[in-house]
């Protein structure tokens, strides 16, 4: 379509005198340089030529079909079509990728009147996808062709086309399917957040779709799920001498202690780092001294229904980051303990 020459592979392109290896296998930074400034042109191409009409009726169909989004594709396509089905099964939208081939040997039994099934090739004669329209149509679904070729053999046979503005592929033959699958994959994915939008996912339904990620667990964890608690805790009172308590400071792996009251309420908190800076000042008369002496009174504090996100931003916080955050009730309840190790260990 268009008229940019392909990109200049001179002395590039081993001979087969040369190994893999032979130092006449080389690539010079001129070279990508100008390779990722000719993609760029090529992108551009399609952003400045797509018929944004056609792309709102096809986004517009998806909005509104009752039944499953079908998308099928082969080779490179077929990758490309199995990620955008993936990613509207993470918006919480029905689709399903459907190979063309297994589709032909039994799977279309999956596809029914009120599902869409859109067909993505560059040329649009893939011969696949040719054998795979009157099955489906048979089946009474909705069909669409998705194609950097205009007038093609799949778009007469479906009932909507949607063409992608292709100017050349990247590779110098200009056969390689590397620029047409990077369009076809940011139509795709544009479209799929087009579809967020106006469906009004919520961050949390969002987040209710990838428990397993640090997505899902940053918008879903709260601190009551990642702190320790009861036994878990180094818990002392203020009373108690520092030296007394150096096995509780040290063998809970919060690297502090937890001052409190009879009634459990913090009073505040003594570090290891506490320890070190009372050592050096105190010398021998830290023997003597107790905890409530030495103690923060006015530590960081975080409740059970923050998010654990929320957390990690406080100890990360000015005047100075800190690795731990007790977590108090509403009444000053000390409940439990955060820790930055244990957010990490998370997976936040």
């Amino acid at each position: 379509m268009g008229s940019l020459s392909p990109p200049s592979f001179s002395n590039d392109i081993p001979s087969s005198k040369h190994t893999l290896n032979s130092n006449s296998n080389h690539i010079d930074e001129t070279t990508l340089v100008n390779l990722f400034k000719s993609q760029q042109s090529h992108l551009n191409f399609f952003f400045n030529n797509i018929d944004h009409s056609q792309t709102l009726s096809f986004t517009r169909l998806l909005l509104s079909t009752a039944g499953t989004i079908f998308f099928s594709g082969v080779g490179k396509s077929g990758f490309v079509a199995r990620k955008i089905s993936q990613t509207l099964v993470s918006l919480a939208i029905r689709s399903v990728f459907l190979s063309p081939v297994d589709a032909l040997h039994g799977d279309i039994g999956i596809v029914s009147a009120g599902d869409v099934l859109v067909l993505l090739s560059k040329s649009g004669a893939t011969d696949e996808l040719l054998r795979l329209v009157p099955c489906a149509r048979a089946k009474g679904a909705e069909l669409v062709a998705v194609v950097s070729a205009e007038g093609s053999a799949l778009s007469a046979m479906c009932d909507m086309t949607v063409v992608l503005p292709l100017e050349r592929e990247l590779c110098p033959f200009n056969m390689a399917p590397v620029t047409s699958t990077a369009i076809q994959m940011v139509f795709g994915d544009t479209v799929a957040i087009a579809l967020m939008g106006a469906r009004n996912l919520s961050k949390e339904e969002y987040a209710g779709n990838h428990p397993a990620g640090k997505i899902g667990k940053s918008l879903i964890f709260k601190v009551k799920d990642v702190m320790k608690k009861e036994d878990e805790l180094p818990i002392c009172r203020e009373s108690d001498l520092i030296m007394d308590q150096l096995v509780e400071l040290t063998s809970k792996g919060c690297g502090c202690l937890l001052v409190v009251d009879d009634n459990h309420h913090l009073i505040g908190t003594f570090t290891d780092g506490d320890l070190r800076r009372t050592l050096k000042a105190s010398g021998d008369a830290i023997f003597k001294l107790t905890v409530g002496e030495m103690c923060n009174r006015k530590p960081r504090i975080i409740g059970p229904d923050a998010m654990a996100v929320e957390a990690m931003k406080k100890m990360e916080a000015p005047p100075s980051p800190v690795q731990f955050l007790p977590v108090i009730n509403d009444d000053c309840t000390l409940i439990g303990i955060v820790t930055l190790h244990g957010l990490v260990s998370a997976g936040l």
